[in-house]
């Protein structure tokens, strides 16, 4: 009852407050809840569609959350370089977890891990950590007992780095950990995902995939393996990937952003707190931007010098301005080459009742934005 009348004070508190300021546009709050009823289970689609209505920049009341949503590339280029330092303080959801957490709607109640969530990831992060100190502790037994021509990877660099004795490289053991958590968790998820949709949409699309295929044949050929260099004379398979990124971003949100003190854009009040979601799925669907924005069309970048590095805000999946992704170098390389290797050593074809009723494109909301059914194709070497 104490806690009820807790959070209903806050809320009548937050809407006298709202009253004396000119926040964005959006819809009326309901009382305790706010507008988290109008998310669904597909919230980058619902605030999609809400942008249609309220504009391309907007608030809500999530729970006790005052939360901006931005759905347009002029709107983002408002929040991301021009005030970019004001937004720099990064806010990560709770819901990192997979799944919404009560946390991040009524921050009061953090503390308490109602649902249970922070519990279970510091299990999910312990058998983590034990996998990669397994691994390292095996890297550091065999180092310098292997035989014949080794290549050098990732950790091996890293382990030659910590071994150095001035410790000016600071890889400590934890350090190690973080690193492997990040690549593990940041790095082969969304890759992993974005090389899916881009399977998914190519065997429903056969002529961008002869396409593909036949520059891969071309440039490449079957008799070596594709590396780095070779990504920068393929431009058909680039534009494959810009494309993807455009449908299916990695994230459908970027990670949201905090207000770190009160501030006017476009004529609006963005208070010191609120957490501003960049909606960059809604801005890779708009008719307005892209014709035929449904359709999976990988030549539009052939027309248009348009990149996803943070420059052109009509393609943000990796974010701009000082908080871009960092990962975003290996995760284009890694994309372009993992794709490029499955289209090049095998021919591909989707199942006859694949092929009959379609192929599934739902997706599950989530940090990333996965297939809900996982692709099924059959493959046959070259």
């Amino acid at each position: 009852m104490a806690c009820a009348l807790s959070l209903l004070s806050v809320y009548l508190l937050d809407l006298l407050a709202q009253s004396r300021r000119r926040l964005p546009p959006g819809p009326h709050p309901l009382p305790l809840i706010g507008s988290l009823h109008l998310l669904g289970d597909q919230p980058h689609r619902s605030l999609a569609g809400l942008a249609k209505t309220y504009g391309p920049l907007m608030s809500l009341r999530l729970g006790a959350v005052t939360t901006v949503v931005v759905s347009s590339p002029d709107v983002a280029r408002e929040f991301l370089q021009k005030h970019d330092a004001v937004f720099a303080t990064r806010s990560a959801p709770d819901a990192s977890a997979g799944s919404p957490n009560l946390s991040d709607f009524f921050p009061a109640l953090a503390a308490a891990d109602l649902q249970g969530w922070r519990r279970r990831l510091a299990g999910l992060f312990e058998r983590l950590r034990r996998v990669f100190d397994a691994e390292i502790e095996h890297r550091r037994r065999v180092v310098g007992k292997e035989h014949g021509k080794v290549k050098d990877d990732f950790l091996r660099v890293l382990l030659r780095l910590a071994a150095r004795d001035d410790d000016t490289a600071g890889l400590h053991d934890d350090a190690l950990q973080s690193i492997f958590t990040d690549l593990f968790a940041a790095g082969s998820d969304t890759s992993s995902s974005t090389v899916e949709w881009a399977m998914a949409e190519l065997l429903r699309n056969p002529l961008p995939m002869a396409k593909a295929c036949d520059e891969l044949q071309r440039v490449i050929g079957s008799t070596r393996r594709i590396e780095e260099s070779d990504i920068g004379r393929l431009p058909y398979l680039q534009a494959v990937i810009k494309e993807t990124f455009r449908l299916h971003p990695p994230v459908p949100f970027l990670l949201p952003r905090q207000a770190t003190t009160t501030i006017q854009i476009l004529g609006y009040t963005i208070p010191k707190g609120a957490k501003v979601f960049i909606n960059v799925w809604a801005m890779g669907r708009d008719k307005d931007i892209w014709p035929e924005a449904e359709k999976f069309m990988p030549e539009r970048f052939l027309e248009r010098a348009t990149d996803f590095k943070g420059a052109d805000f009509e393609l943000i999946p990796f974010g701009a301005g000082r908080r871009i992704c960092p990962g975003l170098p290996l995760a284009v390389r890694m994309v372009h080459v993992v794709l490029a290797s499955l289209l090049i050593n095998f021919k591909w074809r989707l199942p006859v009742k694949v092929e009959r009723d379609g192929v599934n494109m739902t997706e599950k909301f989530g940090v990333t934005l996965a297939k809900a059914i996982p692709l099924c194709a059959m493959a046959t070497s070259t």
